[in-house]
Formats: C-alpha cells, sequence, structure tokens
C-alpha cells in the first residue's frame, strides 16, 4: 500500500477538497489528507499526506507558508479576493517603491489578524463561508499570526505583487486588504500562489494533469517518505526487541548517545533495527522514551 507525501501544484478554480479526491482516485480510494486549505483562486504547494503519512500532517501544518500574490487596488469585495461581489471603490493614490517598502515594517513580526467571513473556520459546526452567503456576520476572534518577510515584486497604477513568507493561519487576503488601506485606498486579491510550505521548499509539485498522464501510464510518482518532515527531531534507533515492545505502546530505555541531535521539544523520530520509520515517541525522563504517534504495520 503506497504511504507517503504528495507535492500537489493546484490549479486555480479547484477547491482543496476537490483536488484531495482527485488524487486519492488515482491511488486507488487510499484515506488521504490535504494539509492547509488553498482557494479555489490560489494555485501552489498542497502537501497532500497518503496513507499512515496523515499522521503526520499536523507537523506540515505548522511549518512557515511562502506566497506570491497581486492585490488589485481601488476595489474592494465581499470575499477579498476577485471571485467576491464588488462593496467598495476609492481612488488609488500614485505610487511609488520607497513608498511601498515603506510600509512593509508595520506588517513584519507577530499581530493578531481577524480571519475573514469567508473561510472555511467553523461556527457551530458551519463554515464561515457558509454563513457570509446567507449574509449573516458573526464575531472572530483574532488569531495571532507572524509575517517574516515582505517583498515588493512588481507595482504599477492600480496594483502591487508581493512575495509574503508567514506562520500558519496567516489569510494573505486579509494581509492584502490591510496593505492596501495603509496605501490609502482599498483592495483586493486578485492572484495568488503559495510558492512553498516548510520544509518543501525545493521540492518538485506535480500538477494533477501530469499525475493523470503517469497513472494512465502504470507510473506513479514514489511519494516523498513519511519521516521527510520529521528532519528537524532526533533520530532513536531501536533493537529488534525494543522495536516490538514500542509497537505494543511499551516505554523503551535508550542510551543517550544514540540521540543524532539534541532533544530539543522532547520528541524523537523511532526507527527498528531495518532502519524502518515506526513514528514519534517522547523522552520522559533521561534515557527513556515512549511511543506517541505510531504508524500501523
Amino acid at each position: 500500500m503506497s504511504v507517503g507525501i504528495l507535492l500537489l501544484d493546484k490549479p486555480r478554480g479547484l477547491s482543496s477538497n476537490a483536488a484531495l479526491q482527485r488524487v486519492r482516485r488515482l491511488w486507488g480510494g487510499l484515506k488521504a489528507g490535504h494539509v492547509g486549505s488553498l482557494d479555489p483562486l490560489a494555485t501552489g504547494m498542497l502537501p497532500i499526506c497518503l496513507g499512515e503519512a496523515t499522521k503526520v500532517a499536523g507537523e506540515i501544518l505548522s511549518g512557515r507558508k511562502r506566497y506570491r500574490f497581486t492585490v488589485g487596488l481601488g476595489v474592494r469585495t465581499a470575499t477579498g479576493d476577485a471571485e467576491g461581489a464588488v462593496t467598495e471603490t476609492a481612488a488609488v493614490p500614485e505610487l511609488t517603491r520607497p513608498g511601498i517598502e515603506a510600509l512593509f515594517g508595520g506588517f513584519l513580526g507577530a499581530s493578531l489578524q481577524t480571519p475573514p467571513m469567508f473561510s472555511a473556520l467553523k461556527r457551530g459546526g458551519e463554515p464561515l463561508y457558509r454563513l457570509a452567503r446567507a449574509g449573516v456576520t458573526v464575531e472572530r476572534a483574532p488569531r495571532a499570526v507572524e509575517i517574516f518577510e515582505l517583498v515588493l515584486t512588481g507595482f504599477d497604477a492600480s496594483s502591487i505583487e508581493l512575495e509574503a513568507s508567514c506562520s500558519k493561519g496567516t489569510y494573505i487576503r486579509v494581509l492584502g486588504e490591510d496593505l492596501a488601506a495603509r496605501l490609502g485606498t482599498c483592495g483586493h486579491v486578485t492572484a495568488l500562489r503559495r510558492l512553498y510550505v516548510e520544509p518543501f521548499a525545493n521540492e518538485t509539485m506535480h500538477t494533477l494533469e501530469s499525475l493523470e498522464r503517469a497513472s494512465r501510464d502504470g507510473r506513479l510518482p514514489s511519494l516523498l517518505p513519511v519521516d521527510w518532515p520529521l528532519q528537524h527531531l532526533p533520530a532513536v534507533p531501536l533493537s529488534e526487541h525494543d522495536a516490538a515492545r514500542v509497537r505494543h505502546g511499551q516505554a523503551v530505555s535508550i542510551a543517550t548517545g544514540t540521540l543524532t541531535a539534541p532533544a530539543g521539544e522532547g520528541r524523537v523520530r523511532l526507527y527498528d533495527a531495518a532502519g524502518g520509520f515506526l513514528g514519534i515517541g517522547a523522552i520522559e525522563s533521561a534515557g527513556t522514551v515512549r511511543p506517541r504517534r505510531l504508524l500501523n504495520g
């Protein structure tokens, strides 16, 4: 059975779930989950965890993301992007590179961001976007986000193009609206591409078209190993006896010298005697590790 991580280059106009289902069908209906949603408008990297790889999805979700996006100025929409109805128009001041870049300092670092109504967040089990489509607006608690880098890659009289590196949970549509407001106008995101999700910055993405061709030829690409996004955790090799104990949920003793890196958060990668990845463990005390999230099989 296929187990691993696929980096999909999601096309514009398709929801993240619709893209996921097309990938699942190519892998014979194998259970799978995508890591972080992309709006239908957005393109770019959508990590998909297949099989037991779904157990490490949280590790990927917490990574930084990098986006390239364009903000159309002078027009605000209900959704914050090009798919929404126009709700406001405003004049656009004359733009200069120094003037635009001077605003970036106010966005860098940690801040609180209020999620938009048109989002997949749920209130009482109902996605906010469904409430928004029904004309209902509810209070949304601000969330802590962080912008690590903002780069101006181009601009003209009515739009700006940027790249942003940010934390999980950051809404680029909200960032685009806020940037437009600081420029003295209004705006909405007209194009959005996720360039990568850490730690996959330099890895190859696959399009749905290329995957479907490969499937017809019986040559689907190899998946990235389940432990690929866990390289920041120390690796702990176990004997055959200890690996069997771990598989039964039991704690085992290890020599601290077996750690290939500092313990860090106290979590480790566990491997059997043949080098097979077992899952994630936690160091309970000096020389003792207990399994926390194991792969089946």
